[in-house]
Parts: C-alpha cells; structure tokens; sequence
C-alpha cells in the first residue's frame, strides 16, 4: 500500500546561505514533481524550514530521496519522515498520480 510522508526540514543555517542554494533545491523538488513523487511543498513560515509530501512506498524510499535535496549535500538542513495516510479534507482518499513513461 503506498502512502505518504511528510518530510519536516530544519535549516542549519543561516538563512541567507539556505536561500544561496534554493536555485537548485527548487530544481530537485521540480524534478520530484515531474516524477511524481512530491504531492506538494513549502516553506515554513517563520522560514525555519520546510515540508515536502512525498508520495512513496516506505521510509526508507522518502529518505533515499530526500538525501538527494541539495540542501541536505549541502548540509544546511535535515528531514524528519512521518507517515501519514490523509482521511479528511482536500486529500482524503488519495490517490497515487505517476506520469506515464
């Protein structure tokens, strides 16, 4: 069964050298979009970090690709996962979208 899971970053440093590398943290998050990975993002606010929803089979597979963000490489921030199967609201009774090859 797949889920989802919240993926909560903390920045680990300052902002401004966060947002030196945002260019390319934007570019991997666009590419989990694209293959239909990320559910939606953000950043907080206040911007202490950030949240990804991924849309994958395990935890394992949300942090094998969450290691891939920039900013991890990068060491200016770290995720927490937690699973989480949406019952209420605009996503209740998800569905998993991937594009076609």
């Amino acid at each position: 069964m797949s889920g989802v899971y919240l993926m909560i970053s903390k920045y680990l440093k300052p902002l401004a050298e966060v947002d030196a590398a945002r260019e390319d943290h934007l570019a991997f998050v666009d590419g989990l979009e694209k293959g239909g990975f990320s559910v939606t993002a953000g950043r907080q606010d206040p911007a202490a970090g950030g949240i990804i929803l991924l849309d994958v089979d395990t935890q394992a597979e949300a942090e094998a690709l969450i290691a891939e963000d920039p900013y991890v490489q990068r060491g200016l921030a770290v995720y927490t996962a937690t699973g989480w199967h949406p019952t209420r609201g605009a996503l209740a009774g998800y569905q998993r979208v991937r594009p076609s090859a």
